[in-house]
């Protein structure tokens, strides 16, 4: 995904998510809009010589009750951990705004069977 010394991004990181999967739901949490925001930014206190950045995602479920938002959360944590140049990742749960199915992104609407204009 990445090469030593280049800064990733937003983009990188949702790309390596979209091997996290909702275990009821069989589209990937970037694709199913779980993802609300990702910051990437610098991380001058990691050891090491190579640069290294500090990860923040804002991730929703798709209702409150949901049982496996551990889960999913375990996921996003140990799939950014096999990702050269992160020093750190936190993931915060949020609920605002709320999911609703309007945020899967065509791919994922496509994987479901779900027409575009629903």
């Amino acid at each position: 995904m990445n090469t030593a010394n280049i800064p990733l991004t937003a983009d990188d990181i949702r790309s390596a998510l979209k091997d996290c999967y909702d275990p009821e739901i069989p589209v990937n949490i970037v694709d199913l809009g779980l993802i609300y925001n990702v910051e990437v930014a610098p991380d001058p206190d990691a050891p090491g010589l190579l640069p290294r950045q500090r990860v923040e995602i804002d991730i929703t479920m798709t209702s409150p009750g949901c049982p496996a938002h551990e889960q999913i959360i375990a996921q996003v944590q140990n799939r950014l951990a096999g990702v050269q140049g992160i020093s750190e990742t936190k993931v915060h749960l949020v609920w605002e705004p709320r999911w609703t199915p309007q945020r899967i992104t065509p791919e994922g609407r496509k994987h479901l069977g779900i027409e575009s204009g629903d």
